[in-house]
Protein backbone atom coordinates (compact mmCIF):
# COMPACT_ATOMS: atom_id res chain seq x y z
CA UNK A 1 0.00 0.00 0.00
CA UNK A 2 0.93 3.45 -0.77
CA UNK A 3 0.31 7.11 1.09
CA UNK A 4 0.32 10.13 -0.39
CA UNK A 5 3.70 10.27 0.72
CA UNK A 6 4.50 7.59 -1.47
CA UNK A 7 5.74 5.21 1.37
CA UNK A 8 5.11 1.83 1.89
CA UNK A 9 3.14 0.93 4.04
CA UNK A 10 2.07 -3.09 5.46
CA UNK A 11 -1.28 -3.40 7.36
CA UNK A 12 -1.53 -5.65 9.65
CA UNK A 13 -5.07 -6.75 10.39
CA UNK A 14 -6.02 -6.46 14.23
CA UNK A 15 -8.10 -9.37 15.91
CA UNK A 16 -11.58 -8.41 16.64
CA UNK A 17 -12.75 -10.11 20.12
CA UNK A 18 -15.68 -12.53 19.78
CA UNK A 19 -18.74 -11.28 20.13
CA UNK A 20 -20.01 -13.45 23.30
CA UNK A 21 -16.73 -12.56 24.72
CA UNK A 22 -17.57 -8.35 23.81
CA UNK A 23 -21.12 -9.61 25.33
CA UNK A 24 -20.01 -11.15 28.34
CA UNK A 25 -17.49 -8.09 29.22
CA UNK A 26 -20.23 -5.95 28.53
CA UNK A 27 -22.61 -7.85 30.96
CA UNK A 28 -19.57 -8.13 33.65
CA UNK A 29 -19.42 -3.93 33.59
CA UNK A 30 -22.64 -3.76 34.05
CA UNK A 31 -22.71 -4.76 37.31
CA UNK A 32 -19.63 -3.16 37.74
CA UNK A 33 -21.96 -0.24 36.59
CA UNK A 34 -24.51 -1.05 38.83
CA UNK A 35 -22.18 -1.65 42.18
CA UNK A 36 -20.58 2.06 41.29
CA UNK A 37 -24.03 4.17 40.64
CA UNK A 38 -25.62 2.46 44.04
CA UNK A 39 -22.39 3.12 45.56
CA UNK A 40 -22.03 6.62 44.70
CA UNK A 41 -25.66 6.97 46.05
CA UNK A 42 -25.33 5.74 49.05
CA UNK A 43 -22.40 7.85 50.00
CA UNK A 44 -24.01 10.90 48.14
CA UNK A 45 -26.22 10.65 50.65
CA UNK A 46 -23.66 9.68 53.79
CA UNK A 47 -22.32 12.59 52.97
CA UNK A 48 -25.43 15.00 53.05
CA UNK A 49 -26.55 13.12 56.82
CA UNK A 50 -23.39 12.68 58.68
CA UNK A 51 -23.48 13.95 61.93
CA UNK A 52 -21.14 13.50 65.06
CA UNK A 53 -17.60 15.20 66.06
CA UNK A 54 -16.04 13.60 62.88
CA UNK A 55 -18.79 15.71 60.65
CA UNK A 56 -16.10 17.68 59.11
CA UNK A 57 -13.51 15.07 58.19
CA UNK A 58 -16.20 12.38 57.14
CA UNK A 59 -18.13 15.09 55.14
CA UNK A 60 -15.23 16.11 53.01
CA UNK A 61 -14.26 12.20 52.91
CA UNK A 62 -17.25 11.04 51.47
CA UNK A 63 -17.60 14.10 49.20
CA UNK A 64 -14.04 13.11 47.85
CA UNK A 65 -15.11 9.24 47.45
CA UNK A 66 -18.54 10.22 45.74
CA UNK A 67 -17.45 12.77 43.70
CA UNK A 68 -14.47 9.58 42.07
CA UNK A 69 -17.81 7.38 41.99
CA UNK A 70 -19.36 9.75 39.76
CA UNK A 71 -16.86 10.17 37.44
CA UNK A 72 -16.21 5.97 37.27
CA UNK A 73 -20.28 5.64 36.34
CA UNK A 74 -19.37 7.86 33.18
CA UNK A 75 -16.29 5.75 32.26
CA UNK A 76 -17.82 2.78 32.75
CA UNK A 77 -20.77 3.35 31.20
CA UNK A 78 -18.85 4.78 27.91
CA UNK A 79 -16.78 1.85 28.06
CA UNK A 80 -20.23 -0.72 28.03
CA UNK A 81 -21.10 1.85 24.91
CA UNK A 82 -17.61 1.67 22.93
CA UNK A 83 -17.99 -2.67 22.97
CA UNK A 84 -21.39 -2.04 21.46
CA UNK A 85 -23.69 -2.36 23.75
CA UNK A 86 -26.46 -0.49 25.37
CA UNK A 87 -25.33 0.62 29.30
CA UNK A 88 -27.62 0.22 31.86
CA UNK A 89 -29.81 3.59 32.91
CA UNK A 90 -32.14 3.19 35.31
CA UNK A 91 -32.81 2.68 39.34
CA UNK A 92 -34.26 -0.31 38.09
CA UNK A 93 -31.54 -1.77 36.48
CA UNK A 94 -29.15 -0.85 38.67
CA UNK A 95 -30.60 -2.43 41.57
CA UNK A 96 -31.16 -6.14 39.25
CA UNK A 97 -27.98 -5.68 38.52
CA UNK A 98 -26.04 -5.19 41.68
CA UNK A 99 -24.15 -6.92 44.01
CA UNK A 100 -25.31 -4.35 47.22
CA UNK A 101 -27.39 -3.83 49.22
CA UNK A 102 -29.94 -2.03 50.60
CA UNK A 103 -30.06 -1.64 54.42
CA UNK A 104 -31.88 0.40 57.09
CA UNK A 105 -30.71 3.62 57.15
CA UNK A 106 -27.37 4.03 58.81
CA UNK A 107 -28.39 6.26 62.00
CA UNK A 108 -24.29 6.94 63.37
CA UNK A 109 -20.86 7.86 61.84
CA UNK A 110 -19.61 4.64 62.47
CA UNK A 111 -22.72 2.48 61.20
CA UNK A 112 -22.16 4.38 57.90
CA UNK A 113 -18.29 4.03 57.63
CA UNK A 114 -18.71 0.44 57.87
CA UNK A 115 -21.58 0.43 55.61
CA UNK A 116 -19.36 1.81 52.94
CA UNK A 117 -16.51 -0.58 53.86
CA UNK A 118 -18.68 -3.69 52.96
CA UNK A 119 -19.71 -1.92 49.88
CA UNK A 120 -16.57 -0.63 48.30
CA UNK A 121 -15.09 -4.76 49.33
CA UNK A 122 -17.96 -5.75 47.51
CA UNK A 123 -17.40 -3.63 44.58
CA UNK A 124 -13.70 -4.66 44.30
CA UNK A 125 -14.77 -8.15 44.02
CA UNK A 126 -17.16 -7.45 41.40
CA UNK A 127 -14.68 -5.92 39.75
CA UNK A 128 -12.00 -8.19 40.42
CA UNK A 129 -14.42 -10.76 38.73
CA UNK A 130 -15.59 -8.89 35.75
CA UNK A 131 -11.54 -8.22 35.30
CA UNK A 132 -11.34 -11.78 34.90
CA UNK A 133 -13.36 -11.74 31.92
CA UNK A 134 -11.70 -8.85 30.11
CA UNK A 135 -8.62 -10.76 30.69
CA UNK A 136 -10.50 -14.08 28.96
CA UNK A 137 -11.41 -11.94 26.18
CA UNK A 138 -8.27 -9.83 25.66
CA UNK A 139 -9.97 -7.35 26.12
CA UNK A 140 -6.90 -4.50 27.23
CA UNK A 141 -8.86 -1.31 27.30
CA UNK A 142 -11.76 -2.88 29.71
CA UNK A 143 -8.88 -4.88 31.69
CA UNK A 144 -7.06 -1.21 32.36
CA UNK A 145 -10.30 0.46 33.45
CA UNK A 146 -11.03 -2.19 35.98
CA UNK A 147 -7.73 -1.90 37.32
CA UNK A 148 -7.91 0.93 37.78
CA UNK A 149 -11.53 0.85 39.56
CA UNK A 150 -10.33 -2.13 41.53
CA UNK A 151 -7.71 0.23 42.94
CA UNK A 152 -10.00 2.80 43.72
CA UNK A 153 -12.09 0.42 45.74
CA UNK A 154 -9.32 -1.06 47.93
CA UNK A 155 -8.11 2.18 48.86
CA UNK A 156 -11.17 3.48 49.74
CA UNK A 157 -11.94 0.42 51.98
CA UNK A 158 -8.49 0.60 53.24
CA UNK A 159 -9.49 4.21 54.35
CA UNK A 160 -12.87 3.26 55.96
CA UNK A 161 -11.33 0.25 57.99
CA UNK A 162 -8.79 2.59 59.24
CA UNK A 163 -11.56 4.75 60.84
CA UNK A 164 -12.88 1.97 62.44
CA UNK A 165 -9.90 0.09 63.78
CA UNK A 166 -9.14 0.94 67.58
CA UNK A 167 -5.65 2.51 68.17
CA UNK A 168 -2.70 0.38 68.39
CA UNK A 169 -4.96 -2.39 66.89
CA UNK A 170 -3.40 -3.55 63.32
CA UNK A 171 -5.97 -3.30 60.53
CA UNK A 172 -6.26 -5.95 57.87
Amino acid sequence: MSTALGIEMKTTPVPMIADSDLQRAANALSNVLADTFILYLKTHNFHWNVTGPMFGTLHRMFEEQYNELWLAVDAIAERIRSLGFSAPGSYGEFTRLTYLHETPAATNASEMIAELLRDHETTARTARSALAVARTAVDAPTEDLLTQRLAAHEKAAWMLRSLLSEEGEIAR
